[in-house]
């Protein structure tokens, strides 16, 4: 099972969110938000105190920032292509996710709690 974990508070990761999920036609993906208890526990051990990235969690691997994105681009429909990003060094990848990741409450704006997800996506959502 591979679990994204998103800041629920961030618009432009719940429009990420809402893309991945129609995008998702094998239903590969499963989400739960930073914010909560399922994905506090799953990080404490793991060393990831930055709570201001996206987190890929694949079976016992864990990715953050432009691996994340990456790794689960490569699973959508029409998507499989940007895996050739990964080839970039990830220093380079990772400065443009800073740079977006630092403005992106002033691109998208800020919501004052986690989304919640519809009746029929519910199932999709880790608490």
């Amino acid at each position: 099972m591979k679990i994204i974990l998103f800041d629920g508070d961030c618009n432009l990761c719940n429009n990420t969110v809402t893309f991945v999920i129609e995008k998702d036609v094998n239903n590969t993906f499963k989400f739960a938000s930073l914010q909560s208890e399922f994905a506090k526990k799953k990080l404490k051990s793991t060393g990831v105190v930055n709570l201001s990235t996206i987190v890929l969690l694949d079976n016992n691997q864990i990715y953050t920032k432009s691996t994340a994105v990456f790794k689960v681009l490569k699973e959508l429909k029409g998507y499989q292509w940007t895996r050739i990003f990964l080839w970039l060094p990830k220093s380079v990848r990772d400065f443009f996710y800073k740079l977006i990741a630092a403005n992106r409450y002033r691109f998208l704006g800020k919501q004052e709690s986690c989304m919640l997800p519809s009746k029929e996506l519910l199932e999709k959502f880790i608490n």
